[in-house]
C-alpha cells in the first residue's frame, strides 16, 4: 500500500507540474490578447471608412491579409482558454498530461506568428498611405524584423541553456 501512495504523491506532482505550465501559458496569453484583440478591432472598422475605396489593389490585399491574420491569431491565442472551459465541467480544469500543455503552447506560437503577420500588414498599409510604397516596405522590414528577434530570436537562441553555465 505505500507504494501505491508514493505512485500518488508523484502522480499529483506531476499534475501539479503540468497544471503549473498550463497556468503560466494562460498568464502568458492575458498579456498577448488584449493587443490581437485590439489590432483586430481597429482592422473591423477600416472597411466602414470613405477612404477604403480608394485603396490601391495591392494595399486591398494587404488590408484582407491583416484581417485574416489578425482574426486567425485571435482564434488561436484564445484556444487554450477555451480548452480550459470545456474541459472544468468533463474532468476538472487540471491537466492531466504534458500533451495538452504542448498543443496549447503550439497554438499560441502559431498564433503569435499570425499576429506578427498582422503587424507587418499593418505597418505595411499604414505606411504605404502616408509614405509610399518604398517606405512602407523599409517600415515593415523594420517591424518584422524587431518582432522575430524580440518573440522567437531571444528565446530560442539568447536564453538557451548553455553547457558552460555562463548567461
Amino acid at each position: 500500500m505505500e507504494n501505491r501512495d508514493a505512485g500518488s504523491v508523484e502522480h499529483d506532482e506531476t499534475t501539479d507540474e503540468v497544471d503549473d505550465q498550463f497556468r503560466a501559458l494562460m498568464e502568458g496569453l492575458r498579456t498577448t490578447i488584449p493587443g490581437v484583440m485590439v489590432m483586430f478591432s481597429f482592422l473591423l472598422v477600416v472597411p466602414f471608412q470613405s477612404q477604403f475605396v480608394e485603396l490601391s489593389t495591392l494595399n486591398s490585399i494587404v488590408y484582407y491579409l491583416a484581417f485574416g491574420s489578425a482574426a486567425s491569431s485571435s482564434i488561436l491565442l484564445i484556444a487554450p482558454s477555451v480548452h480550459q472551459r470545456v474541459r472544468a465541467p468533463i474532468d476538472g480544469i487540471r491537466r492531466r498530461s504534458i500533451s495538452h500543455v504542448m498543443v496549447a503552447t503550439r497554438l499560441a506560437i502559431v498564433g503569435t506568428s499570425l499576429f506578427m503577420v498582422t503587424i507587418a500588414s499593418v505597418v505595411y498599409l499604414v505606411s504605404a498611405i502616408l509614405g509610399g510604397d518604398l517606405f512602407a516596405g523599409i517600415a515593415t522590414a523594420v517591424a518584422v524584423v524587431l518582432a522575430a528577434w524580440a518573440w522567437f530570436y531571444l528565446p530560442l537562441v539568447s536564453f538557451r541553456d548553455r553547457s558552460d553555465g555562463s548567461d
